[in-house]
């Protein structure tokens, strides 16, 4: 049982073979030691949320497994291969909701955006940006500027994007940090919601251990100024009933 009470069955040659895994990795920047010896993997299907103090490395993470950032030791692998550069399947979205969207395009321009990177052809778009806005409850709202939008609805809006792309890894980069409680409790199920239903990866960063319990079924730990230390202090399966 996974967290949010979503029952996850794991088959034995996706639990032997994970999709993303960290080996050993290190990163150096200027000089300063930002990642050390990390060594953990992530399921198919698997949310596992990363914890840890400002500065200890957590977006360099998510970097790092899109293949923007290349590790100084080590390596991130997918599915046993390196990463060695970004995947059109692998989707990021970001704290900043307001400035991740393009003021001058409605909301479904917006999440055209990404099937237009995958050039999918114009007569497909509609068809599937209808049914994206239905999943994230923004349906009335396709015709909407972001200026006209709350900040949960402009998240909605790049969460939809980022589904747009079929995505098999889905990165956050504390995504709902900027938001008012109510709201993000809401996005918290949606999101679980639609990671139940696409079968989506997901490497969730935040500073909230809450919402790392509530949705993750493994939560990572990393400390602060690693040194010559590992940078995980400890991951931890989480068991809700």
């Amino acid at each position: 049982m996974s967290a949010g009470g979503l029952l996850r069955v794991v088959a034995p040659a996706e639990a032997a073979a994970p999709l993303i895994a960290f080996d050993e990795l290190g990163l150096d920047f200027s000089g300063r030691r930002i990642l050390n010896r990390l060594s953990f993997s992530i399921g198919r299907g698997e949310i596992v949320s990363v914890v840890g103090p400002s500065g200890c490395g957590k977006t360099t993470l998510l970097r790092l497994v899109t293949g923007l950032v290349s590790p100084t030791r080590g390596a991130v692998r997918r599915e046993g291969v390196a990463v060695d550069g970004p995947a059109p399947d692998v989707a990021i979205v970001f704290q900043d909701y307001a400035n991740a969207l393009l003021p001058w395009r409605t909301v479904a321009g917006n999440v055209s955006l990404a099937l237009e990177a995958a050039r999918v052809p114009a007569a497909q778009r509609g068809p599937r940006i209808a049914e994206l806005l239905a999943k994230v409850g923004l349906a009335a709202h396709a015709e909407k500027f972001p200026r006209q939008l709350s900040g949960g609805m402009q998240q909605r809006v790049q969460i939809a994007r980022c589904l747009a792309q079929r995505p098999a890894v889905l990165l956050m980069d504390e995504p709902f940090g900027a938001l008012d409680a109510m709201t993000r409790q809401d996005l918290q199920d949606e999101m679980l919601r639609l990671v139940r239903e696409t079968g989506t990866t997901v490497l969730f960063i935040t500073h909230d251990l809450d919402e790392a319990i509530y949705l993750s079924d493994t939560v990572v730990a990393l400390r602060a100024n690693p040194g010559e230390a590992s940078s995980l202090a400890r991951t931890f399966t989480v068991r809700l009933p």
